[in-house]
């Protein structure tokens, strides 16, 4: 056992305990249950997503002037950080045990940082185990943690007395190095606080960007990123059996190489089948962590199509129950990068080429479309802008992070794509989702440069690069026009999105160069 001293100490300490013995802790204590796979099975609780607007900075002398207040960059007084983060301690003080988790973040050791997690339900230390880097058992009697992590779901703050906006809350201290969690157990609070201080830290004071993406490497060496919101594919399409995964959510781009964060992956798995994700769906078994599942009526069978609990149903799993992976997973700078969106208006191609002025845009910008809900049928889908595919956890103002990609993409000479994996020949309720199966054949094409021996033609309005062929795929759907019914409708379908990418930017508009400006769409 490490000897360092715990600010947590007086409950029942359990340290580094197995992912076997968390199961069984778990399931001794009525928190989980098993599926038909092995995988543990749990419940979040009243929360099972981010609570972005109840994630706070502390505002102190490290980050008056250089977080990006404003958005999802809430600031907190250090007197109420520090206030709340003694009630914590004490309330962890007040347990009968705990479970104590010591990780690393980062892959690649010039840029690790050591963690510790105490958490008062062992599931979540599994979870930890699941989704950081191990410490290997020679290197835990000299293990020294430079952040601490407090995850108390059961402690629930006073509004009025402890200043916060609500009864859960995540407050990050750069000056204590610190994260704090309350009032949630959904376990993405964890591992999007420490991607939260890796994208404050690393683009700063080591000019490496950090990036929401997956990433994979293929047979010949050459690296792709994937950046995406949810429900995009990033995790889906970086899964791929003949490319080994580097990690499918948060990496680093050094000045000759790309790193995951993570040691594991948390995939959404909502209409989760076999045919479509046999990676994901072969990596739930023993020691992955389900969370907000339902199972079929009397079975421990679990119904992926069953959103009753959460549309975000996860699950989180060591890399290494992918089989294909990337050991170390460290790989050499990207020669391909795929913007994808789920463009729900059914009017981006399946795949476009990007000019680096576009790319740099179309980052900045972080679209895709979301589907705002149902009125007698009716489905209309909505837009959502993220800055640099990740606003809600980028602390810095999302042109440091679009200049170093600028920088990085002209040094690498990558070529970048833009992927809609939405809707095509109309918008969502009228046309039908773009194929899996297609979108791994382009994205594919792209990879093995067969899409560099094909023609390009001008894709309206936003000016993209279109193939005019590849084969396997429908011509027609390469421009989405040709898939609508009224092309008149496209049309206007078209110019109001362009409407939406133009209105987004605006609040970007002072600190970009003039150059990105113009790779704005042209209304016609």
């Amino acid at each position: 056992m490490n000897t360092n001293t715990y600010i947590i100490d007086e409950p029942i300490i359990h340290y580094q305990d197995s992912p076997n013995v968390l199961i069984q802790q778990t399931l001794d204590l009525g928190l989980g249950n098993l599926s038909d796979s092995g995988a543990l099975c749990v419940r979040t609780g009243k929360f099972t997503g981010r609570s972005p607007e109840n994630k706070y900075f502390v505002k102190d002398d490290i980050t008056v002037t250089t977080i990006d207040w404003g958005g999802f960059n809430h600031p907190i007084e250090e007197s109420v950080f520090t206030s709340l983060r003694e009630k914590i301690k004490n309330h962890l003080n007040q347990q009968k045990e705990i479970w104590i988790r010591d990780v690393f973040a980062c892959a690649d050791p010039q840029y690790q940082i050591s963690l510790r997690v105490y958490t008062e339900i062992p599931w979540a230390a599994l979870f930890v185990h699941n989704m950081f880097i191990g410490v290997a058992p020679n290197q835990l009697p000299d293990f020294k943690a430079e952040w601490t992590i407090l995850h108390a779901p059961s402690f629930i703050a006073n509004t009025i007395i402890d200043k916060t906006n609500a009864p859960n809350f995540a407050i990050i201290s750069f000056s204590h190095k610190e994260i704090i969690i309350g009032g949630s157990g959904y376990t993405g609070e964890i591992k999007k606080g420490v991607f939260s201080i890796l994208n404050y830290l690393l683009p700063q004071h080591h000019q490496v960007l950090s990036m929401h993406c997956s990433a994979n490497l293929g047979e010949e060496g050459d690296t792709a990123l994937f950046f995406g919101l949810s429900g995009t594919g990033k995790t889906t399409l970086s899964a791929d059996p003949h490319r080994k995964l580097i990690g499918d959510d948060e990496h680093g781009w050094s000045e000759h190489a790309v790193f995951n964060f993570e040691g594991g992956c948390y995939a959404k798995t909502i209409k989760l089948n076999k045919e479509n994700e046999p990676d994901i769906f072969g990596a739930i078994k023993k020691g992955a962590l389900l969370e907000n599942i339902q199972f079929f009526p009397n079975t421990n069978q679990v119904n992926y199509d069953d959103a009753s609990i959460t549309e975000n149903t996860r699950v989180s799993y060591p890399i290494h129950h992918i089989h294909n992976i990337a050991i170390p997973s460290v790989a050499t700078a990207p020669k391909n990068i795929f913007f994808l969106t789920c463009d729900a208006y059914g009017v981006l191609p399946p795949i476009s080429k990007l000019n680096s002025e576009q790319a740099m845009y179309q980052f900045i910008s972080g679209y895709t479309a979301k589907i705002a809900g149902t009125e007698e049928g009716i489905k209309s889908p909505k837009a959502t802008f993220s800055a640099c595919f990740g606003a809600p956890f980028m602390p810095l103002h999302p042109n440091v992070y679009a200049n170093l990609l600028g920088d990085k993409m002209k040094a690498q000479h990558c070529t970048v794509w833009l992927i809609n994996t939405g809707w095509t020949g109309g918008a969502y309720g009228v046309g039908n989702r773009m194929s899996l199966k297609d979108t791994r054949c382009m994205i594919q094409a792209a990879l093995d440069g067969t899409l560099n021996k094909v023609s390009f033609e001008n894709f309206e309005v936003f000016n993209f690069q279109v193939p005019t062929n590849i084969k396997g795929i429908d011509k027609n759907i390469l421009q989405p026009k040709n898939t609508w019914k009224d092309p008149s409708l496209y049309d206007k379908a078209l110019n109001d999105l362009a409407q939406l990418f133009i209105h987004n930017f605006k609040q970007f508009e002072a600190g970009v160069n003039q150059a990105i400006k113009k790779a704005a769409p042209k209304i016609i």
